[in-house]
């Protein structure tokens, strides 16, 4: 089956370097173990960084005892829909690529909101 984009066309490539996504297959696919629906693809900025590591979410830390490398700040990952969403609330959202972002983002998120932090629309 098929996976699409909240634009409509097929889900591209988030991230494979670091590897990216819930199967880390680089893309931010889900299922329904997923429970935090792991479907937006985000570029990290230093400023979402330190937002989610005082959620108790500290993406900039290696653990390399689970295979995680650390992000830095222009690293692409497949962000949990709901953190992105209380990054959005906090105006932290960090940029996003709507071709490499599922379509099951928009049960939570909106397109609009999605495509105001988009960095591959050009208009």
């Amino acid at each position: 089956m098929d996976e699409h984009n909240v634009l409509g066309g097929l889900l591209e490539s988030c991230s494979t370097a670091p590897r990216a996504g819930w199967f880390r297959d680089g893309c931010c696919r889900t299922d329904e173990q997923d429970f935090g629906r792991h479907v937006v693809c985000a570029v990290m900025t230093e400023e979402f960084l330190r937002f989610t590591r005082s959620r108790g979410n500290d993406l900039s830390t290696p653990a390399p005892e689970h295979g995680f490398p650390g992000l830095k700040a222009g690293d692409r990952w497949c962000l949990c829909v709901d953190r992105w969403r209380q990054a959005l609330a906090a105006g932290v959202a960090p940029p996003v690529v709507l071709a490499a972002t599922h379509s099951k983002a928009l049960e939570v998120v909106s397109l609009d909101d999605l495509e105001a932090h988009s960095i591959d629309l050009t208009a």
